[in-house]
């Protein structure tokens, strides 16, 4: 069973910083891309960010130089640097993965619980 679990949410100030950490566990062959999404009260989910397998990394608009995403394949953990925020950057904010389970079958995406992050005025 494939896990992903979240941390470091919580509530900070208006130009504060955040970093948010999403570990995979359980019994896996390889992970592929790994991203960030978020969903704020009353809006739809939105990628905020995506790194490939090698390390290329894609950003939504509007995190494009305040936001930086990475990762640590040895400890199959994704990161999102947050800094400068907004309080338009308060949301519930979800790990994604696509895993394959085995070296046989094609991989699937799992999300985390999401962590929630609020950013106060």
């Amino acid at each position: 069973q494939v896990q992903l679990v979240e941390s470091g949410g919580g509530l900070v100030q208006a130009g504060g910083s955040l970093r948010l950490s999403c570990t995979a566990s359980g019994r896996f062959f390889r992970i592929n891309d790994m991203g960030w999404d978020r969903q704020a009260p009353g809006k739809q989910r939105e990628l905020v960010a995506r790194i490939t397998s090698r390390e290329y990394t894609t950003y939504q608009d509007s995190v494009k130089g305040r936001f930086t995403i990475s990762r640590d394949n040895a400890k199959n953990t994704v990161y999102l640097q947050m800094k400068s925020l907004k309080p338009e950057d308060t949301a519930v904010y979800y790990c994604n993965g696509e895993i394959e389970p085995t070296r046989w079958e094609s991989s699937d995406v799992y999300w985390g619980q999401g962590t929630q992050v609020t950013v106060s005025s």
